[in-house]
């Protein structure tokens, strides 16, 4: 299996003997089953592959050779010398040069069958690269080697003097362009007879002559389609030199440092680990000192207390031998009638009387202390936190890498609108460029399809009305609510709080998401004396507070009013402040580069700015809503031009697309337009 140049999924299917394509969709697009008039044995597929022309070569492994046919089936030729000897697998490197591994003397073959003379890039089929002999592409009309010319459409070489009988052929249409041009006609998807020779700037799609002339294209912009192609190409080649030249080495060198980096981590872990072992070793030997002292000083306190009973014993030991024969002796004497003895007699009871002394000892007792874990961790030492600081580059590398310049349309069209459910619609940002996330005057969050309308609704975390929307780098939902301080992420389904104003009397007013990937917040506060500031997250850790100027006066206005935020290409900061009448821009670093209050001279009514967004020329638009028109000034704040047509009302919410199409969300009509406004 391969996929071919123009996405078609080409399939060698031994047992039909047949090469299966179909499109992109899955779709049939035809069948191969090989040349049976050339055939010795019948046509088993193997290997499959596909070039940079979108031609197609199958390996044929019992009749030893390679097909060749075009991207619709046509056949082109055989690779049948080379000495191929049952032809198995097959790939193509990025010059075209055919690669053949074969089943039976187990050789991988390069060959060449193609090649590029003088600046004119005519193709060659090489019959056999270790002979001077070649076959040259022929004209297929004539057979005249080295054809200039190609019809796009038959996909046929052409000599200069076949052209004309070509083109004779009225029944199919043809487009004859320089051999060097093939593959730049278009196919009309609408219209399948007809060749796209045009291109829609507002549909962004190639059309036909039959599609200028239908009312869905009335009123569009139509460019050449080769303008296009050299246009596309230019930024292709661009952005590979800036791939190959600049970011790819660059990454590379930023790989490099990871296994240094890795074996750093092993190295200093392996310290740690064995620092914790030796205080651990020295606190069990503390330990060990106070256990063998408390267990001397136990034993020392066992002799002590044993001495005292043992002499206490031997007392009344003695005691109770007196006392035994002082027992034996009376028992004599009472039966005796020696009155010598009788009257000899000394009573010892009275001293018998007096009892031996009580012993009342307290033996000690162990009383262990609260082991208090948290005190150990203490007591023992604790690791630091590990701290990873993720630092963008912010791309620079030495060299400024910006778009093509584009123009300004002198009058920008709307190309559609969005009717919503609100009864005010307010906030607008880009998902992508079909779908837009929209907010109004409830707690619901609501994203829309240009083409399926409403595709689904979320409901705010507090039950609160959203104040701001923004959508980031990675495609999740920010919104904030300034009534609880809050500001919280949409993700899969899932709402979380990110950010936690607790600052007494700070609350968020506007949010945008950075090519960083930071959060920015315009934050008011309740004290109307004291003036509003921006604040940059990093997650929920604050890395910056954009305040004052250099003079100590303040940016920003004071009080409980809207202000709107986005980062512009440059990386600089604008923010839309209601009160102060102006769009106030600071660079990355928070010094001030400007401040644009309007355009005076054609105000009708004072200059009060809403929404706000740049693009990717580094344009400023903001929406003047009780002017009904938008601002567009230039990254160093000066005058553009007004969009003021297209019926706009009150536009409050702007955001751009990839393609800088603009979305408004108009405050009355509850409408969404989008707006083209570049050529």
């Amino acid at each position: 299996m391969s996929e071919n140049r123009n996405l078609d999924i080409c399939v060698s299917d031994r047992g039909a003997r047949a090469v299966v394509v179909v499109n992109q969709a899955g779709k049939f697009r035809f069948t191969y089953t090989g040349l049976p008039s050339s055939t010795q044995k019948p046509f088993n597929p193997y290997g499959i592959t596909a070039e940079s022309q979108s031609h197609i070569l199958i390996a044929d492994l019992y009749n030893h050779r390679i097909h060749i046919i075009d991207r619709d089936g046509q056949f082109l030729r055989f690779i049948n010398n080379c000495h191929l000897k049952k032809p198995f697998g097959l790939c193509v490197d990025t010059r075209d040069n055919l690669f053949v591994a074969e089943s039976k003397t187990c050789k991988v073959k390069k060959i060449q069958y193609y090649k590029v003379l003088n600046k004119y890039p005519l193709l060659y089929l090489t019959m056999d690269p270790r002979r001077s002999a070649q076959d040259v592409l022929r004209c297929d009309l004539c057979e005249t080697p080295v054809p200039p010319m190609y019809c796009d459409i038959c996909h046929v070489h052409l000599c200069k003097a076949c052209v004309g009988e070509h083109l004779s052929e009225f029944a199919k249409e043809h487009k004859i362009v320089p051999f060097e041009k093939r593959g730049s006609t278009t196919k009309c998807p609408n219209h399948s007879s007809k060749i796209c020779e045009n291109y829609c700037e507002q549909c962004d799609i190639p059309i036909c002559a039959q599609c200028i002339s239908s009312t869905k294209h009335q009123g569009h912009t139509f460019v050449y389609i080769v303008k296009i192609l050299e246009k596309q190409r230019s930024v292709l080649q661009k952005d590979l030199q800036e791939l190959e030249m600049l970011i790819f080495p660059k990454y590379q060198e930023i790989a490099s440092r990871i296994p240094v980096q890795k074996a750093n981590l092993n190295k200093t872990s392996q310290k740690i680990a064995s620092d914790i072992s030796k205080h651990g070793e020295e606190m069990h030997r503390v330990i060990d000192v106070i256990i063998k002292k408390l267990k001397s000083n136990l034993d020392e306190m066992d002799s002590k207390y044993l001495t005292v009973l043992n002499k206490h014993e031997d007392d009344i030991k003695h005691m109770l031998s007196d006392i035994t024969q002082t027992i034996a002796d009376l028992r004599k004497l009472v039966n005796s009638d020696d009155v010598g003895l009788v009257s000899a007699y000394k009573s010892r009871n009275a001293e018998f009387r007096r009892l031996p002394p009580k012993l009342t000892v307290t033996l000690p007792s162990f009383s262990p202390q609260r082991i208090d874990k948290h005190q150990m961790f203490e007591h023992f030492g604790s690791l630091s936190e590990l701290y990873i600081e993720t630092e963008e580059h912010n791309y620079t590398l030495g060299t400024e890498h910006s778009p093509a310049e584009r123009s300004l349309l002198d009058v920008p069209l709307m190309v559609t609108e969005i009717n919503t459910d609100y009864k005010y619609a307010r906030d607008v940002s880009c998902l992508s460029d079909e779908d837009i996330w929209i907010i109004g005057n409830d707690n619901i969050l609501s994203l829309y399809n240009l083409q399926k309308g409403l595709l689904k609704s979320i409901k705010t975390k507090s039950g609160i009305c959203a104040d701001d929307v923004a959508v980031t780098r990675r495609g999740d939902l920010i919104y904030i609510n300034k009534t609880n301080g809050t500001v919280n992420m949409v993700k899969n389904k899932e709402i979380e709080t990110v950010i936690l104003v607790t600052l007494k009397g700070w609350k968020p007013r506007g949010v945008c998401s950075t090519s960083s990937g930071d959060l920015l917040v315009a934050m008011n506060n309740d004290d109307w004396n004291s003036p509003s500031k921006v604040v940059r997250y990093s997650g929920s850790i604050k890395k910056q507070s954009i305040q004052y100027n250099e003079n100590g006066q303040a940016l920003y206005s004071s009080g409980d009013y809207t202000k709107y935020i986005s980062e512009n290409r440059n990386l600089d900061i604008c923010v839309s402040d209601w009160k102060a009448r102006a769009v106030v821009v600071v660079n990355q670093a928070g010094k001030l580069r400007f401040t644009y209050n309007g355009n005076p001279s054609t105000t009708k009514v004072p200059f009060y700015p809403y929404g706000i967004t740049t693009d990717s020329q580094s344009r400023i638009l903001t929406a003047d809503r009780d002017n009904h028109r938008i601002h567009i000034i230039d990254q160093d704040g000066q005058f553009l031009r007004f969009i003021d047509n297209n019926h706009l009302k009150k536009p409050y919410g702007l955001c751009v697309d990839s393609r800088d199409s603009l979305f408004v969300s108009e405050e009355d009509t509850c409408k969404v337009k989008k707006i083209l406004y570049f050529m």
